[in-house]
C-alpha cells in the first residue's frame, strides 16, 4: 500500500463530462446529477482509508439527499486487484447499502480528467459544476469517535449557501490509484 495525498487540483476547474456503468445496471452521466452540488469521490473497495470512512460518507450522502448529489467512482486495475472488480463493487455496495451510486471507471479516464491520486479522493463542485473543495473528509479518518472537524461537510454547507471556497483545504490521503499499464 502506497500512501498518497491528493493533488490539490485548481478551484474553479470544471468536472469532466462522464458516463460509466453503476452497480445498480443502469449508466451514469454528470448530466444525471441535478442537486446545487455534487460529491465526486475517488474510492475502490480494497483500501483501508476508503473502508475507514465509507460509512460516514454514506451517511453524508444521505444527510444531504437532494441538495448535494454524491457519486463513488472505482478507477483500481482490477486485474492486479481483484477486489475492485465491477462484482466486487457490486457485492459491496449491496452489502453495505450505499445511498449513492458507484460507478466503474475501468478505462480510467474520469480519474485521470479529475486528477484524481488516491483512495478516497474528493471533489466537491457548485451548481455550475466547478471545483470548490478537494480535501479530506474530515480531520481523523481512522476514528469517527475522534473527528473535531468536518470539513467536507463544511464545504458542503458553504456550497449550498453560495459562499467562498473555505480557505483552507487539506489534501485527502489514501491508497495510490491502481493505474493500468499503458
Amino acid at each position: 500500500m502506497t500512501l498518497m495525498e491528493s493533488t490539490m487540483v485548481p478551484l474553479g476547474t470544471a468536472c469532466p463530462d462522464f458516463t460509466l456503468p453503476g452497480v445498480d445496471g443502469r449508466l451514469w452521466s454528470l448530466r444525471d446529477f441535478h442537486c446545487p452540488a455534487l460529491l465526486v469521490v475517488v474510492m475502490c473497495n480494497h483500501c483501508p482509508y476508503v473502508q475507514a470512512i465509507d460509512d460516514r460518507l454514506d451517511a453524508l450522502a444521505r444527510a444531504y439527499a437532494g441538495r448535494c448529489a454524491v457519486v463513488g467512482i472505482n478507477a483500481n486495475d482490477a486485474v492486479t486487484h481483484p477486489d475492485d472488480s465491477f462484482a466486487a463493487m457490486q457485492a459491496r455496495a449491496q452489502a453495505k447499502g450505499y445511498a449513492f451510486p458507484y460507478l466503474w471507471d475501468e478505462e480510467q479516464t474520469v480519474a485521470r480528467a479529475l486528477n484524481a491520486a488516491c483512495t478516497p479522493d474528493f471533489f466537491l463542485y457548485d451548481s455550475h459544476r466547478r471545483l470548490q473543495y478537494r480535501g479530506r473528509l474530515d480531520d481523523n479518518w481512522k476514528d469517527a469517535s475522534r473527528v473535531t472537524r468536518q470539513e467536507l461537510q463544511e464545504a458542503i454547507e458553504g456550497v449550498l449557501a453560495g459562499r467562498e471556497p473555505l480557505e483552507v483545504q487539506q489534501p485527502s490521503m489514501g491508497c495510490s490509484i491502481k493505474w493500468r499499464s499503458r
